[in-house]
């Protein structure tokens, strides 16, 4: 059977195309960016890419989708993509968007201590939000992000993110950043990872989510519970045109317990919350691969 191409993990386009959408993007609404890509540009993107077959199949056997729904929520899912990419390129132009945030008190309770704590996100609405509005004047926020991005995209990010305490550490394939990572924990900083893709390291840790197994990137849960670290999710949901909501949600997990069952503690109620998310905001899932394809665990 022919294995379907799975997303790059890279923002589409080059520098000069960058450029090219920041400066638009400084006059132009981005309400007609979104007309224009649902129009255009989605349409072509359904029929090249292999991830309408994805997403597809994941309303249909996750969120248990009749086939016309599903079919109209793979487009939807598709426009909403190209309007959190649009809006992260409007955020380099300098606009602006409304943001409420449900659970700061956590975040703000953690940055008071003195201890490092850690921030888990996910594939889903539009994470880097949060490193405009989830801020701590005391506390850095150190950020692992995708060693293969483009470096113009890089580049803003680091532009837009220096007023914010938020350091980007690129995660490269020889696992070096875990030194940068190990440090900011003994500095009593706070990490920011994604907790629902790999990133180097191919061991996982087996949850249930939207029903059925999937399996989540070990690295993220193995770093919290090795120093015993307090945990929030955060996720940063698209509710409006202009308007985002960020979740923030503490995981718990028994620090007393043996480590492997630390791990399995944490990750399980990471599945638990995005599962939330996911009944939530069913359209705004942007893992364009089959996340709920069998991987042998090493967690062990």
């Amino acid at each position: 059977m022919a294995v379907e191409k799975q997303w790059a993990g890279t923002t589409y386009g080059n520098g000069l195309m960058h450029r090219w959408l920041i400066r638009v993007l400084r006059w132009m609404d981005v309400r007609m960016l979104y007309a224009f890509s649902a129009l255009f540009i989605v349409p072509v993107c359904l029929l090249l890419n292999a991830s309408r077959r994805i997403i597809y199949r994941y309303f249909r056997q996750r969120q248990g989708y009749g086939r016309l729904k599903a079919a109209w929520q793979t487009y939807k899912n598709h426009c909403l993509f190209s309007q959190v990419v649009i809006d992260r390129f409007a955020m380099y132009a300098g606009k602006r968007f409304a943001i409420d945030i449900d659970g700061l008190d956590h975040f703000r309770q953690l940055a008071a201590k003195p201890e490092a704590f850690m921030l888990l996100s996910a594939h889903i609405g539009n994470y880097e939000l949060a490193g405009y509005s989830l801020v701590s004047d005391s506390k850095p926020i150190n950020a692992l992000v995708f060693f293969g991005e483009k470096q113009s995209v890089m580049q803003h990010r680091e532009e837009m993110f220096a007023d914010t305490h938020v350091r980007m550490i690129p995660a490269s394939q020889d696992m070096s950043y875990l030194f940068q990572i190990d440090y900011a924990i003994g500095q009593g900083e706070i990490i920011s990872m994604p907790a629902d893709r790999l990133f180097g390291s191919s061991k996982t840790i087996g949850v249930t989510l939207l029903g059925a197994e999937a399996s989540l990137p070990l690295g993220p849960f193995s770093v919290a519970t090795m120093r015993g670290l307090d945990v929030l999710a955060v996720n940063v949901m698209k509710i409006g045109m202009r308007h985002y909501r960020i979740h923030v949600t503490p995981l718990s997990y028994d620090c007393q317990a043996p480590r492997k069952q630390q791990m399995q503690q944490l990750a399980t109620a990471y599945a638990v919350e995005l599962n939330r998310m996911l009944t939530m905001y069913p359209a705004q899932w942007y893992n364009f691969f089959d996340f709920w394809q069998p991987r042998q665990s090493a967690s062990r």
